[in-house]
């Protein structure tokens, strides 16, 4: 299906990055010569999405200024400077940003690189809101940049469940996923997590999973940026 809105968590505050994230909030650090943050909106536009929103809390202008330019996809900000509303919480608010069709929700502090199509293009052409109501990009072990625990397991037809403690076979949740906005329904715009809505969605058997065909970093430390570069360019993924 064609999505063409997206949003992007952007409003973290980037504790485990500092110093570096003083000034700098961690959407806007630079992974290989790429911010966190062009890299999401570089893949949404890849994907085709025409209009994303983009959170912001701590370092708030900073973002703003940083996207005020961008053309594809436009960007509009859902402000979150007086109360930082968690993953969940922050795609409720911005829902009437976001239209009544499926949308790609993103994390600004994660991102891969594909090796063949376009994933988010791929998970677009597989959504079918008649039996998800969201579909994670997933992620082995071996993609990752580092150690990872899992966090789902997948079954028939890539349906995916909650992966036991230290199960080897359970895959990462990626930190994309496109999701049917009807599961918001009854939700409230207050500091809540995505994973209260996985568990839901997981309850009803329509969670569902995507494998990423590519690699995926994940920079949670200022040590970790230049493992990151040193594996990418290892990969061959950069020069």
């Amino acid at each position: 299906m064609k999505i063409t809105h997206a949003m992007v968590l952007a409003a973290g505050l980037g504790t485990r990055m500092r110093p570096l994230t003083f000034k700098t909030p961690k959407p806007l650090v630079k992974i290989a010569g790429r911010s966190l943050l062009n890299r999401a909106l570089d893949a949404l536009e890849k994907a085709g999405v025409e209009e994303a929103v983009v959170n912001v809390h701590y370092l708030a202008d900073s973002i703003e200024s940083h996207v005020e330019s961008r053309k594809k996809p436009h960007v509009t900000i859902s402000d979150e400077r007086t109360e930082l509303l968690d993953s969940a919480g922050g795609v409720v608010k911005a829902l009437p940003l976001l239209g009544e069709n499926p949308f790609f929700v993103l994390n600004a502090d994660t991102f891969w690189v594909d090796h063949g199509t376009p994933t988010l293009e791929a998970m677009a052409n597989r959504f079918d809101p008649e039996k998800m109501d969201m579909l994670l990009m997933t992620v082995k072990r071996v993609q990752a940049a580092g150690p990872e625990k899992g966090d789902f397991l997948i079954g028939e037809g890539q349906k995916l469940v909650r992966a036991p403690a230290n199960a080897p076979e359970a895959v990462i949740y990626g930190g994309a996923l496109i999701v049917n906005p009807k599961i918001f329904s009854f939700a409230k715009i207050e500091p809540q997590s995505l994973n209260l809505y996985f568990d839901e969605a997981i309850a009803r058997g329509r969670l569902y999973g995507f494998p990423l065909d590519g690699n995926w970093y994940t920079v949670g430390t200022i040590a970790m940026i230049s493992k990151v570069e040193e594996l990418m360019r290892q990969r061959g993924e950069i020069a």
